[in-house]
């Protein structure tokens, strides 16, 4: 099983989407190994973003991100980060499939609802970045 993080942005914990979103990714079978609401720092979102400092949209991305609640969560599955961009769509909501959580539930391409892994390699990063390995359930 490989892995791959999730987050509920702000827009979308604040529309209260949250729980319809995180079913979405359980019908698509994915297994949460772990998951916590956070409100991240200006610095920590900084941080975790530090990767697009030089893009122009960095600064309105660390707003974003630090001005209310995120829910973040590890999951698993055969093919996760594969899988998972494919149920999340397109960055731009209007440009993403029918059918995917960004063309429900995303109103913009700043307010797209979730973020997601573009990698395994960078999966492994982020997850490590929000959560310990005690904090991480193990499932078979």
């Amino acid at each position: 099983m490989s892995q791959t993080l999730a987050i509920i942005k702000p827009d979308a914990v604040g529309a209260n989407h949250t729980g319809k979103i995180i079913d979405r990714f359980l019908q698509a079978g994915f297994r949460i190994l772990g998951m916590k609401m956070v409100r991240l720092t200006k610095e920590t979102a900084g941080a975790f973003y530090e990767v697009h400092k030089e893009r122009p949209f960095y600064g309105e991305l660390v707003e974003f991100m630090s001005s209310d609640r995120c829910v973040v969560l590890a999951l698993g599955k055969e093919n996760a980060v594969a899988d998972y961009r494919q149920l999340i769509g397109a960055t731009n909501p209007a440009e993403a499939e029918d059918g995917t959580v960004r063309k429900q539930f995303a109103t913009s391409i700043g307010n797209n609802a979730v973020h997601g892994s573009d990698s395994d390699e960078n999966a492994a990063i982020e997850i490590g970045f929000f959560f310990s390995r005690s904090e991480l359930v193990q499932t078979s």
